[in-house]
C-alpha cells in the first residue's frame, strides 16, 4: 500500500499528468469561487436582514457599536469562508475527479501495467453520479460533525474517518468500474472495505494538504488504480488456487 502511495505521488507531477493537473486544480479553483461567493450573498443577506431589524429594536443612538458589532461579524464570516473552503475540499475535489479518473488511470495503466487490457472509460453521466453522491455525503457528514468541533477536536477526528471511508470508497469505484460493472465493482469494495478503508486514511490525509490538496484527484485515482490492480489481481488468484 505505501508503495501505491509513493508510485502515485511520484507520477502525479510527471509530463503526461501536468495537463489533467492543471484541469483537476482549475475546475476545484472555479466551484471554490462559486461556493465562496455564494456564501458571501448569504452572509451579507444575513447581516441586512438582522441590521434592519436591530435597528428598529435598539434605536438610533447604538448605532456605533452596532456597527462595530457588524464589522466584527463580518471579518468573523470571512474566517469562515475560508475554514469552510477547507471542510468543503474533500467534497469538491471528489466530484472534480468524476471528471478525469478515466484520464489517470489510463495512464497509470500505461504507465506501470502495459501488459495488461486497458480499462474500459466509465461513461461521464455514470462518473458524475458517484462523484455528485459522495459529495452530497461529505456534506451531509460535515454537518453532523461541525457541532463536535466544539469538544477537544472530535469533529476534526470525525471528518477524518469520514474523508477516509468515503473517498476511498469513490475513489476505488472509479478506479474499479473500468474493468467490472457498478454491482461487482461494489461487491469488490465491499469484499476489501478494511483494505480499502485503510487505504482511504492515505487520501483523507492527503486532502488535508492546503493549497496540494487541489491535487487529490489525481492522487486519489492513481493511488486506487494501484489498488485495484492488487485487490482484483489478488481475487483473480484466490479463484485459480480454489478451481
Amino acid at each position: 500500500m505505501l508503495d501505491a502511495a509513493v508510485k502515485s505521488l511520484a507520477q502525479m507531477f510527471s509530463p503526461p499528468f501536468r495537463t489533467v493537473l492543471l484541469k483537476s486544480i482549475g475546475l476545484a479553483l472555479l466551484l471554490l469561487v462559486l461556493f465562496g461567493i455564494g456564501l458571501n450573498k448569504l452572509f451579507g443577506w444575513l447581516a441586512g436582514v438582522g441590521q434592519g431589524y436591530l435597528d428598529g429594536v435598539i434605536g438610533p443612538g447604538m448605532q456605533t457599536p452596532l456597527h462595530a458589532l457588524i464589522w466584527v461579524l463580518a471579518i468573523m464570516a470571512g474566517f469562515g469562508l475560508f475554514a469552510g473552503a477547507v471542510f468543503v475540499m474533500p467534497a469538491v475535489t471528489a466530484f472534480v475527479a468524476s471528471f478525469f479518473s478515466d484520464e489517470i488511470a489510463a495512464e497509470v495503466e500505461h504507465a506501470h501495467y502495459p501488459a495488461d487490457p486497458p480499462g474500459v472509460a466509465i461513461s461521464i453521466p455514470r462518473a458524475l453520479v458517484e462523484g455528485i453522491k459522495t459529495a452530497l455525503l461529505a456534506f451531509v457528514v460535515y454537518l453532523v460533525a461541525v457541532p463536535f468541533l466544539l469538544f477537544a477536536g472530535i469533529g476534526f477526528l470525525i471528518f477524518f474517518i469520514a474523508n477516509a471511508y468515503l473517498l476511498g470508497r469513490e475513489y476505488f469505484l472509479l478506479a474499479a468500474m473500468r474493468f467490472h460493472s457498478v454491482d461487482e465493482a461494489k461487491a469488490l469494495r465491499k469484499a476489501n472495505q478494511t483494505t480499502i478503508f485503510t487505504a482511504g486514511l492515505f487520501i483523507a490525509a492527503f486532502v488535508s494538504i492546503p493549497i496540494l490538496n487541489l491535487a487529490t484527484p489525481l492522487f486519489g485515482i492513481a493511488f486506487m488504480t494501484h489498488m485495484h490492480k492488487r485487490i482484483a489481481g489478488g481475487t483473480r488468484r484466490e479463484l485459480i488456487r480454489h478451481t
